[in-house]
């Protein structure tokens, strides 16, 4: 980034867009335009994320030496560092092993070809009207030579991307309902058929950005300055401040914990480890039924088609956006309308680890092996506390936050109780997991803000790391499922 300076009294005026400033004060914006005439672009947001106080992010980056590694590797490959990267860099472990398969998917060799692999990156996205990350690969398409006629909307896309829409619909939404006749219409479509080994290759990238746009909305990432949607020319707020303050060591606080309510939320933390502890005692004293856990799991399934998403109207997605897939009104909110149930998925009959994973290793080699370390890693991450406390088993609790969303889904595991996600899992916490997984574009800061009120962002990063994952490994067993059947 360069620095403004004082132009000099004999600089004519021009109407050169400076592009590189970040914020500038109204009284420093006023001498610009009278002395240049040119016009200074403001983010439309302070940070990387709507949710997340900018200073708490950067002060991560810049004292862990892993994570400025991971960085200059990133910055390095892509030739830019996003939002997303800086916010996931609370967890640096994490950020690596999804960078490195993000940049094999869409990068290295394999079976689609580089312009498709964007492609299905906008077509994933936008089905959750991830503009964010729609314009991200809007642009990365064309740099790979992707022909700009397909951005007019899917029906300018070849035939065979066309017919991938409705798994595309199907995995975003209803995963369940893929079968392998879904299958067989994508591999028997004469001269625009798909192999296995490229319709394994689509499929993980559907459910990589299916997921991914959950994790943006949840995490409130804001798009960056040099994006069509991160800046403004509109006069920055009396509550904004400009570069020439940061130059000074001024800015404004966020006061985020402040208006929490520190008198309603006392307490939370513990209450929550004295639940885990019960359940734990509860756990070494007596074994529940395996009828009894089944009729645990559906009780839990129906309870969580009746967590309402969200309180807004239905969010009807631009022209920009809905040109990019088909059926704009299909969705997971019109399956709970309709009071439907989800069938029931045994995780003993197909799991990621005896099934899943050597079906995607074998038709797409070592992408099977990256995606299994990212979920370990989503899945067995922790510091082993608890807001402020120490030397925390936290293993229950992220076990029962994995478990609720592929129940969700409905998939069961038959040795875990159903019984604990009530007691561990509140309700607004459940609407947040609900939202962010089944309608990401819903997700609001008050519905970030209301659950685990006490707890570090960083914590919540983690939170959403898991839904991530846990959503993306559910629309994977369906569709690696329906495959295998078809296979068969």
């Amino acid at each position: 980034m360069r620095h403004a300076i004082a132009p000099s009294e004999n600089v004519e005026n021009n109407s050169n867009a400076v592009t590189d400033l970040f914020k500038i004060c109204t009284h420093c914006e006023r001498l610009t335009k009278k002395d240049l005439g040119i016009r200074i672009p403001r983010p439309l947001g302070s940070g990387p994320s709507r949710f997340i106080p900018e200073k708490e992010i950067l002060q991560v980056s810049k004292v862990d030496a892993r994570t400025q590694a991971i960085f200059e590797d990133a910055f390095a490959a892509l030739h830019r560092l996003d939002n997303i990267s800086l916010v996931m860099s609370f967890h640096p472990q994490y950020l690596e092993s999804f960078l490195r398969t993000q940049h094999y998917l869409l990068q290295m060799d394999g079976p689609l070809p580089l312009h498709y692999r964007h492609y299905i990156g906008i077509m994933a996205t936008a089905r959750h009207q991830c503009s964010y990350l729609v314009n991200l690969h809007v642009n990365d398409f064309l740099q790979v030579g992707g022909n700009p006629k397909w951005l007019n909307g899917l029906n300018e896309a070849p035939q065979k991307l066309q017919q991938l829409g409705e798994i595309n619909k199907i995995l975003a939404h209803r995963p369940w309902l893929l079968t392998k006749e879904h299958i067989e219409r994508l591999l028997k479509a004469e001269e625009h058929s798909w192999s296995l080994a490229e319709l394994i290759h689509a499929v993980v990238l559907l459910t990589h950005y299916h997921s991914l746009s959950s994790f943006t909305f949840g995490c409130g990432i804001m798009p960056e300055i040099n994006c069509d949607s991160g800046h403004t020319f509109r006069p920055p707020s009396i509550s904004q401040y400009c570069v020439c303050d940061i130059a000074n060591g001024n800015g404004h606080a966020n006061h985020h914990d402040d208006l929490l309510g520190d008198q309603e939320m006392c307490g939370e933390v513990e209450e929550l480890m004295e639940r885990m502890k019960q359940l734990q005692e509860c756990r070494d004293d007596e074994e529940a039924s395996q009828e009894e856990m089944a009729t645990r799991f559906e009780r839990e399934k129906t309870e969580s088609m009746l967590v309402v998403t969200s309180e807004d109207e239905e969010c009807v997605p631009s022209r920009e956006i809905s040109r990019h897939f088909e059926d704009t009104s299909y969705g997971y909110q019109d399956f709970s309308r309709r009071g439907e149930q989800v069938p029931t998925f045994r995780a003993q009959d197909y799991s990621w680890e005896d099934h899943g994973f050597s079906l995607v290793n074998r038709l797409y080699p070592d992408v099977g092996q990256m995606l299994d370390e990212k979920f370990q890693m989503a899945y067995n991450l922790t510091y082993n506390t608890m807001a402020t406390h120490k030397d925390v088993d936290t293993s229950m609790l992220r076990r029962a936050i994995w478990n609720y969303i592929h129940c969700m889904f409905g998939i069961r595991y038959d040795d875990y109780d159903y019984g604990e996600i009530n007691q561990l899992l509140d309700r607004s916490f459940k609407i947040y997991i609900k939202t962010m997984v089944c309608s990401p574009e819903k997700t609001t800061k008050r519905m970030y803000e209301s659950f685990w009120r006490q707890f570090q962002h960083s914590e919540k990063v983690h939170v959403n790391l898991l839904l991530m994952e846990a959503r993306m490994q559910a629309e994977l067993l369906y569709a690696l499922r329906a495959i295998t059947r078809y296979m068969t």
